[in-house]
């Protein structure tokens, strides 16, 4: 390969080497080093456009003064500035008000300011240079923090919004039933709810309903808005009334399964008819939209006219979906045929305004009765490790996105091909140069109405395995991230909005990161399933990580209950989803022996560990006992696992063939944990975590 090329996508912080799940070195192909580095705007063609390419990354990097550094609390800060050797009078304006001006050293190339004991956003004045410098504490905000106690062992329930039952929900789970949930499970001892994302999906294409394939991170689903907190009941069942499909309306609210292409467009009829008809005529209410409206500025602007151009297109002609099919300028966010768009269609953007403003009145109403019901933390947020690329952040955004690639990985023990998610990413080198906008407003959205977050796939931070448009998954290639300056950034979101931090770090982990993660304060994750020895035995509860939340099990994953009966297997087979050269027989085989190994390391003290159970109920108590007593400070269980439920909420590898993110539960959500087992399995729970 040329050496010219290898060293343009090293500087561009593409590996053009990496090592496959074996050990065995592998490299990224030549044609995928040149799609991925045109992708983010580093043409190399021919040898004229990498010798370019290469001359202005280094103009870029001798020249150009970011927007914003990061910096940490109580370390002295080099600053790249344009001014000769010597001293140099500074001026730092400090977030939250004060200043502090001083003298500090340049040596010409770099301007050593002393260090800043305060976080948060600061704006430097030193010569000619004026740029903020993001000051972040050492650590995130954490569960010690948020309960008071510098021994913190707490626990919480993972929770499928969608999922949940409340009268008048119009069959689709929302924040109002989140609420009433919350309640019930702070009274039995809970600290949080963690969901799934509540991102933006697409509301002219209900079939598109996956949470971790969203149109944009920075705005949230009205799918599960609540009206009734904001309009009150008499309005929304006026609403509903027009509408006219109360049967079919009362059968969505008592199917087994989420109908979205059903449900869907039937709660935006409504909340339609609420624009149109009851907010003009409440003046308070009007008030509030149209001051939430200014406050969302132009980012909020972007998305209600994206979302109203997509109805319009996608209405039309299905394969106009994605935004680059649109033409006429409407691909462009900034051009004067959007601006005319919206000019000519105000009521449609405007509702798609309205649809967040009622989403996010009815997600902090839950927040509110979390905490007041007692929880020291509340709803812990989920954030998506990408969006859709057809989808509003992507328009809106084009000049930070990595356009023509999206996120996967490589081929591994369970997938040989490797997978291609569909996802699109922020560009590095725009995040630098933007200050990271794009980034903070993302972290800030996940945290505005949560105790805390999780981070989808948190390697993200530091690399992402990218694949071109039109390449196979293994053609892709890892492309590195400000690592540094994205922790550090999170770390201060996370002291500003008293939000915990959780990454999920399953999978291939780059060597050393789960320690930077833990000295961040950002927690990982421990499996049950996934903890074990080289000899197939599973990891003792006493020696489980207290730098990572402690977990029976994931959305992705079997429940307790499904493992041990082996559901997950008979779900997998039909569809051929099964490790390279297994069987039917040898999974079962594998199955009986997992059985075995996890029942003698959880089974309690005075029971006979070499007798495994048949009793499925048996071992979920074991489980969960096993779990709270792990020095986790939070220890989480799927509200599946407390329910004692067979099926997992999603099976990856398919779409159709397995109902993923569709299943309710029963009964109510004000009702989901009274029933005496539920009770009895949550005191278990609680009692291990106040023992551990």
């Amino acid at each position: 390969m040329d050496d010219a090329l290898l060293d343009l996508a090293r500087r561009a912080g593409i590996s053009p080497d990496w090592q496959d799940a074996f050990g065995r070195p592998r490299t990224v192909p030549a044609e995928s080093l040149r799609a991925i580095l045109a992708a983010i705007g580093l043409p190399a063609s021919t040898a004229a456009d990498i010798a370019e390419s290469t001359a202005r990354l280094e103009a870029e990097a001798d020249t150009e003064t970011p927007p914003l550094l990061t910096a940490d609390a109580g370390a002295p800060i080099r600053v790249p500035v344009s001014a000769p050797a010597g001293s140099v009078s500074y001026r730092l304006t400090l977030d939250g008000g004060g200043l502090v001006e001083g003298i500090a050293q340049s040596d010409g190339v770099m301007l050593t300011v002393p260090a800043i004991d305060q976080p948060g956003y600061h704006v430097l004045e030193a010569g000619e240079t004026m740029l903020t410098l993001a000051v972040a504490p050492g650590r995130c905000f954490s569960v010690a923090d948020a309960s008071g106690a510098e021994r913190a062992r707490l626990w919480a329930l993972a929770v499928q919004i969608y999922a949940l039952r409340r009268r008048g929900d119009f069959g689709i789970g929302d924040f109002s039933a989140l609420s009433q949930i919350a309640v019930k499970a702070a009274d039995q001892g809970a600290a949080a709810l963690v969901l799934s994302p509540v991102h933006a999906g697409f509301s002219a294409d209900p079939h598109h309903f996956s949470p971790y394939s969203p149109s944009s991170r920075q705005f949230l689903n009205p799918l599960h808005a609540d009206a009734h907190v904001v309009f009150g009941g008499p309005a929304v069942e006026t609403a509903a009334a027009a509408l006219d499909r109360a049967a079919e309306i009362a059968s969505l609210e008592r199917a087994a399964m989420v109908d979205w292409p059903v449900a869907g467009p039937i709660k935006l009829a409504i909340l339609r008819h609420l624009y149109d008809q009851a907010l003009p005529r409440m003046p308070e209410l009007l008030a509030d939209y149209q001051a939430f409206r200014h406050a969302g500025g132009p980012a909020l602007e972007g998305h209600a006219r994206f979302e109203a151009i997509h109805a319009v297109q996608f209405g039309a002609d299905p394969s106009r979906w994605h935004w680059r099919t649109w033409g006429e300028g409407l691909d462009n966010p900034e051009s004067a045929a959007v601006e005319a768009f919206a000019r000519q269609h105000p009521d449609e953007v405007g509702f798609h305004a309205f649809l967040q403003w009622v989403a996010d009145r009815s997600l902090a109403q839950a927040q509110n009765a979390a905490r007041s019901a007692g929880m020291p933390i509340g709803l812990v947020s989920d954030l998506a490790v990408g969006t859709d690329g057809g989808g509003s952040q992507a328009w809106s955004r084009q000049a930070d996105m990595l356009i023509g690639l999206s996120v996967g990985a490589p081929p591994d023990l369970l997938n040989g091909v490797g997978q291609n998610w569909g996802l699109s990413a922020f560009s590095p080198r725009a995040l630098i140069r933007s200050g990271f906008s794009a980034f903070r407003e993302m972290i800030v959205a996940a945290m505005a109405h949560a105790g805390g977050v999780r981070i989808d796939h948190v390697m993200g931070l530091k690399r992402l395995w990218l694949v071109p448009d039109g390449f196979p998954a293994t053609a892709g290639a890892y492309l590195a991230y400000p690592f540094e300056d994205l922790i550090r950034i999170v770390a201060l979101e996370s002291h500003r909005h008293r939000a915990l931090v959780i990454g999920e770090d399953l999978g291939t982990v780059p060597e050393g990161f789960r320690e930077t993660l833990a000295a961040r304060g950002i927690l990982g994750m421990k499996v049950l399933w996934f903890e074990r020895h080289d000899d197939g035995g599973y990891t003792g509860a006493q020696h489980y990580s207290d730098a990572a939340i402690a977990v029976t099990g994931t959305h992705d994953l079997p429940t307790v209950t499904g493992w041990w009966k082996g559901r997950d297997i008979d779900w997998r087979l039909p569809l051929g989803i099964v490790g390279e050269g297994q069987t039917e027989g040898s999974e079962r085989a594998a199955r009986g022996e997992d059985r075995k190994a996890l029942w003698r390391t959880i089974a309690p003290e005075d029971t006979d560990r070499h007798a495994t159970p048949e009793d499925a109920g048996r071992v979920l108590d074991a489980a969960l006992a096993f779990i709270g007593s792990t020095p986790a400070p939070l220890a989480v269980i799927p509200m599946e696992d407390a329910l004692a439920l067979d099926e997992q909420p999603n099976l990856p590898g398919t779409t159709d063939e397995h109902p993923n993110w569709r299943r309710r539960l029963r009964p109510q959500a004000a009702d989901l944990l009274d029933d005496e087992a539920v009770r009895r399995r949550l005191h278990l729970l609680d009692t291990a975590r106040r023992q551990a």
